[in-house]
């Protein structure tokens, strides 16, 4: 940052969060990284010949005075009856390359409708008021969500020419009872789903073979729906979308609408001498703690400011941190900063929504919940506290900053996390790559049998649905599975669902745990607060697990997973809880192998069989005061894993002896499961591991990696295939990390159930050289030195 160099707003704000976190004398600075990339023009197209004259003038009266060139070629495609996916960045005005043709359809058939599916209820919310604000007449959009009343969907169902819902509704609601439906999806023209790229793993796998349940529903009504999807950029988008609709969808990827230009700031948290972590390790400043504090800063300087935090609690606690600092300059200061996550009731978020869109709330800490397409507009600054996972998510949030005219500023603030020391140490992973494909497997028995008795009690099931709808030779072995449990009849013209008042739908989790929801409610009043995702209840709302609600507090008493409860008090413990967990993983059948000398690589069906067993209380800056053990029941999983299996001998060689593989092996676990999201789209959380100096199976030293799901979803299996890669970002992240033997940074686990020891560093990075030499993969580039950001210039998008 030349000091002769013009600023542009994001430069100015870059330099106001650096003043207020000025490092000692002779040390360096948290700035790892910086990089400006440059405004884009825009590019128009001419309107189809096809829009209305009344249409043209309702964009026009909205400010849209032509269309950009994605739009048009989008909105041209789907005119011509060709699925299509549009997948350009945030703010490209992905919404009207589907109006366009919904609408002019509309005008020309008075009849006809359309379907809108998103995968949030405040996107789908936000889509109709950019609609109702356009006021076409006769369009009659009509919400039908889990926050509709039973009047309206009444209407919706009746009356509405554009509905507005979700899978979820989409699944539960709509499709048991197609019959009611019947005209509506008679005169179905287009299916819109937006954001698509948020239909990966396990609930994309649900959504890809929902999505044929609807077409071939239709199908059955004689109408023939275009698809049209919106997405954010991702790799091979019409491949992508194919896999998803199972038709043939053409990709428009050139974003033709203006950018403004955006500042990029990685930044790493120092570490802090003066606390240590779990046994002994340095322990850096929470990005959490660093993000409230930028926060803070930002909104004194009247910048308009997103910050996205990983989880719940995280949004809470980094909003009341930031309010506590605003507190302190300003009484008035704190009520213009709110936190927004999933989980409020539907009140709440709309008003959240509004106080944020129209400018009494000047800073918000949020979840991913505000990343998808609700429209914010005119923000001045996001900081993501903690890599959300992915480019593609990075992006998305990156993408709410810079609407308006003047420049902002982005800002990533690792956590403590082997992905984000990775990226922040070696900026061209993020900034200067493409970004992920999104997995899905549609053929996982364990999501394709449900959905295939949903299939049966929607219409029964012909030999052609199973070859051209559901996969072949796949889903007859499930179906057969299917009609020897009694769950499915064969008939000659097909498979039946055998009862007439029950459907399955009901009891089939599409968001993947299979488990359901997990209502939190208050102990004193019954009030329910919130709700939880089953899966993940035992590590969240245990017995003695604190749980955050809108800035208050409250202790657990009770989780009952069979009544889907958790009961709650209110209270002020002072500390934070993070439960661990134990695993084994059992070889159920090798599909894939290498030998590679002293280097064996599988890929195959694992058992997973692991339990909640203690949760630790810690101290806001993370010093652990005390463990508690749990008896929460054991889980058993039957999923798919990548695994390597070594010579102890050329371990030995690498010098690391028979006393220290325990600790390598485990170092290097944890460091890949960190990494692995780097090359397929999920989350740490996604996935699993063990590792062992003899495992029964391979009979020598060996590390897995596993999905979190039944069955999988496709993450362990991308993670076989680009082994080489994802080992060689593992290796760099553990080398690139300042500390001495070992932090959260690069290979402590925040759900390590050994308490995250042995752990060996050095080892790991021998383990690692040992595999990397096997596969014939070159070592990782060389990283950016700490304390010497690399200069803000220009930079391709």
């Amino acid at each position: 940052m030349g000091d002769g160099e013009p600023q542009g707003r994001g430069e100015v704000l870059l330099r106001r969060v650096l003043a207020g976190c000025a490092a000692p004398a002779g040390e360096a600075g948290p700035l790892r990284h910086a990089v400006r990339l440059p405004p884009r023009p825009g590019r128009t197209a001419d309107w189809p010949g096809w829009v209305p004259t009344a249409l043209r003038e309702a964009f026009r009266r909205q400010g849209v005075a032509a269309p950009w060139t994605h739009q048009a070629e989008a909105a041209e495609l789907a005119w011509a009856r060709r699925d299509v996916v549009v997948a350009t960045g945030t703010a490209s005005g992905k919404s009207l390359a589907y109006q366009l043709p919904v609408l002019a359809r509309f005008a020309q058939d008075p009849k006809a409708t359309a379907l809108y599916l998103s995968p949030t209820k405040a996107l789908a919310a936000d889509q109709l008021r950019a609609l109702d604000a356009l006021a076409v007449p006769d369009v009659r959009p009509a919400p039908f969500d889990g926050d509709t009343p039973p009047d309206a969907r009444e209407w919706a169902r009746r009356h509405g020419r554009w509905v507005f819902s979700n899978p979820d509704m989409l699944h539960r609601a709509l499709l048991p009872r197609h019959g009611q439906w019947a005209v509506f999806l008679r005169r179905l023209q287009f299916v819109v789903v937006d954001e698509c790229h948020t239909y990966r793993g396990v609930f994309g796998s649900h959504v890809a073979l929902l999505l044929r349940r609807l077409l071939r529903v239709c199908a059955r009504y004689g109408s023939r729906p275009t698809v049209v999807l919106a997405s954010a950029t991702v790799a091979e988008p019409a491949g992508f979308a194919s896999r998803l609709t199972g038709r043939e969808v053409v990709a428009v990827t050139e974003d033709g609408s203006p950018a403004a230009g955006r500042t990029v700031a990685l930044w790493e948290p120092p570490l802090l001498p003066e606390l240590t972590g779990e046994n002994g390790a340095p322990v850096r400043r929470p990005a959490g703690t660093e993000a409230a504090r930028m926060l803070a800063d930002l909104v004194l300087e009247g910048a308009r400011t997103l910050v996205f935090v990983r989880s719940r609690r995280g949004a809470e606690v980094t909003a009341l941190t930031a309010q506590r600092l605003l507190g302190e300059v300003d009484p008035e200061l704190p009520s213009r900063v709110s936190a927004y996550r999933g989980g409020y009731l539907p009140e709440d978020r709309r008003a959240l929504e509004a106080a944020l869109a129209d400018g009494e709330l000047v800073g918000m800490a949020t979840t991913n919940a505000l990343e998808l397409g609700v429209d914010i507009a005119g923000l001045d600054a996001v900081v993501v506290a903690g890599f959300p996972g992915t480019r593609a998510s990075f992006w998305q949030q990156s993408g709410r900053a810079g609407r308006a005219r003047e420049e902002a500023l982005v800002v990533l603030v690792a956590r403590d996390d082997p992905m984000d020391t990775y990226l922040v140490h070696h900026p061209e992973a993020l900034l200067g790559t493409p970004v992920e494909g999104c997995v899905l497997d549609p053929a996982n028995p364990y999501i394709l049998g449900p959905q295939l008795a949903c299939a049966a009690a929607e219409l029964p099931l012909t030999e052609a649905d199973v070859r051209d709808v559901f996969g072949g030779e796949q889903a007859a072995a499930v179906l057969d599975e299917l009609v020897a449990d009694g769950v499915l009849r064969r008939r000659p013209t097909g498979w039946y669902w055998p009862s007439t008042r029950e459907r399955p739908a009901g009891s089939v989790d599409i968001r993947g745990s299979g488990l359901g929801q997990v209502a939190v409610v208050e102990a004193d009043t019954g009030r329910m607060l919130g709700t939880v995702d089953g899966a993940s209840a035992p590590a969240t709302v245990h017995p003695g697990a604190v749980y955050l609600h809108r800035g208050e507090t409250y202790l657990v008493q009770e989780l009952d997973l069979d009544a889907g409860v958790a009961v709650v008090a209110p209270a002020d413990p002072g500390f934070r809880t993070d439960a661990r967990s134990t695993a084994d993983v059992e070889v159920a059948r090798v599909l894939e192998h290498r030998d590679l000398g002293p280097v064996r690589v599988s890929f195959g069906e694992v058992t997973v069989t692991s339990r909640v067993v203690e949760y630790l209380r810690r101290t806001p800056d993370g010093t652990v005061l005390s463990t508690t053990p749990l008896d929460l029941p054991e889980q058993v999983l039957p999923t798919r894993g990548v695994w390597y299996d070594l010579d102890e001998e050329a371990l030995v060689a690498a010098g690391v002896p028979p006393r220290r593989i325990p600790g390598a092996l485990h170092a290097a676990e944890h460091a890949a499961i960190g990494l692995l999201p780097l090359f397929a789209i999920c989350d740490r959380w996604d996935v699993g591991g063990m590792s062992t100096a003899l495992h029964p199976h391979t009979g020598r030293p060996t590390v897995f990696v596993h999905d979190g799901h039944p069955g999988g979803a496709g993450f362990a299996e991308r993670g076989h295939a680009v082994l080489g890669r994802w080992l060689a970002a593992t290796r760099a992240a553990i080398a690139d990390c300042e500390c001495r033997a070992g932090c959260p940074s690069c290979v402590q686990s925040p759900k390590c159930g050994n308490g995250n020891a042995p752990l060996d560093k050095s080892g790991a990075i021998a383990v690692l050289d040992v595999v990397l030499d096997a596969l014939g993969e070159p070592p990782a580039p060389t990283a950016v030195p700490p304390g010497r950001p690399g200069p803000v210039g220009a930079a391709s998008r």
